[in-house]
């Protein structure tokens, strides 16, 4: 008796999963590929199901009474992003955008599964999220956004030019088919944020700031990093409640994005009347410094100073008050907070070497100048001898100040600066005549 023939491919047959049920209201030919509970996730949400000509995903709408729009002044515009177009300045064109996605490492690997727009509307904030239920879905969320897109020319994030903006491109390419208008303006308010507040605060997360700067508390939120894990549980087949809180996380951050646009914009519109302390006068005047507003960023750092600043930012703020000083030739300003900072190992060795400049090639004092380029050396020293500086800015500064000072005697024809480099090489780890360590 001839044995029967063995499918080889049978058992993997028998791995896949059960056709799903087509609902009746689905057009005959399409089967989406969702996960079960996806029924109970538009239910709990109370979103509805978004068609288009790529397919279906889920779409949910809310309205918030705040934050309400305000526009922009041209000043505080142009210090929140260098040269915008006509278009920033109008708020109706404004497009906040946040995305929750399956990783952070972005590429092509990297799917953006909920995308969250807002933008102003009815004297309050419009909130729209689009829902991938299962990867199949990409394109049809993809197709949305590029509609909202071509409504709203401006768009608005947070760390979105790093992030959000170039994974979503990265997704519009793998397409091939849809294309969206690019942004005709994008600001982001993750490099504002940082100069403003991070003096303050140290973080500079969204959370942080709605807490501590706009003055409220989104109250229990999920974790980000479990956001991934989150997703993939679902689209495998569990549940849809753990993913309720990463809808609302997504809005609250929406909702924090708009209040953060409005906060900073106020501020940016009249810098030098904030009543803030120390720290809130020392971010805004790194900013402005940043920005190029050297004379505001100079009044500012000299009120930050005056306010009491901690150690760290007040020689923080020494130096860029000192070196705004110099660019405007106040030389007397600039050499009395040179010499505060003398001694210093990191910003110290700077003060000698701008003290050095200015004796050198102003007030034409090659002696004075040398005297100083030596005291820098042996500052340079001591600081290799403790650890205060890694080994190679203790090469570059090196080799800087000891060219400054063979320069200087060469100028100056004194013979008590004939061999300035020996002295400045003193130290451990000399053989054969050089040395290896200051």
């Amino acid at each position: 008796m001839t044995p029967p023939k063995i499918d080889s491919f049978s058992g993997l047959k028998a791995l896949r999963p059960a056709p799903r049920r087509r609902d009746a209201a689905t057009p005959r030919g399409y089967v989406p590929d969702v996960p079960e509970a996806a029924g109970r996730l538009a239910e709990l949400l109370g979103a509805s199901l978004a068609r288009n000509r790529f397919g279906e995903h889920l779409a949910l709408r809310r309205w918030f009474p705040e934050p309400s729009a305000s526009a922009p002044q041209p000043e505080a515009l142009r210090l929140l992003t260098p040269g915008p177009p006509d278009e920033a300045a109008d708020p109706s064109q404004w497009l906040f955008l946040d995305t929750e996605t399956t990783g952070l490492a972005g590429g092509t690997g990297t799917y953006a599964f909920l995308v969250g727009l807002a933008w102003w509307d009815s004297g309050g904030l419009a909130v729209e999220q689009y829902f991938m239920r299962d990867y199949s879905e990409e394109h049809s969320v993809l197709v949305a956004l590029a509609e909202r897109m071509a409504e709203r020319r401006v768009l608005v994030t947070f760390n979105g030019k790093s992030f959000d903006w170039p994974l979503l491109e990265t997704r519009f390419r793998m397409t091939r088919s849809i294309a969206p208008r690019a942004p005709r303006a994008h600001l982001d308010l993750l490099h504002p944020a940082r100069h403003l507040w991070r003096p303050r605060l140290g973080s500079v997360r969204l959370a942080q700031l709605e807490r501590h700067v706009l003055g409220w508390d989104r109250g229990p939120d999920v974790i980000s990093a479990l956001i991934p894990q989150i997703y993939f549980d679902f689209v495998r087949g569990g549940p849809a409640d753990p993913l309720l809180p990463v809808f609302r996380h997504n809005q609250m951050d929406l909702r924090g994005l708009a209040s953060l646009s409005e906060k900073i914009l106020s501020l940016l519109a009249a810098p030098e009347a904030s009543e803030g302390d120390a720290l809130d006068l020392y971010g805004l005047s790194r900013l402005l410094d940043g920005r190029g507003d050297d004379a505001a960023a100079g009044r500012l750092y000299g009120r930050a100073l005056g306010a009491g600043l901690p150690p760290p930012l007040a020689r923080a703020a020494r130096h860029d008050l000192a070196r705004l000083a110099k660019r405007e030739h106040n030389f007397p300003l600039a050499n009395s907070l040179w010499e505060a900072l003398c001694g210093d190992s990191r910003e110290g060795l700077e003060a000698y070497e701008q003290l050095a400049i200015y004796y050198e090639h102003h007030a034409r004092d090659s002696v004075r100048a040398a005297e100083l380029t030596r005291v820098a050396l042996r500052s340079l020293a001591q600081a290799a001898r403790t650890g205060d500086l890694e080994p190679g800015r203790i090469r570059r500064w090196r080799h800087r100040l000891e060219h400054r000072l063979a320069r200087l005697c060469s100028k100056s024809r004194d013979p008590l600066f004939e061999r300035p480099v020996p002295e400045a090489r003193r130290g451990r780890g000399e053989s054969n005549g050089r040395s290896t360590k200051v």
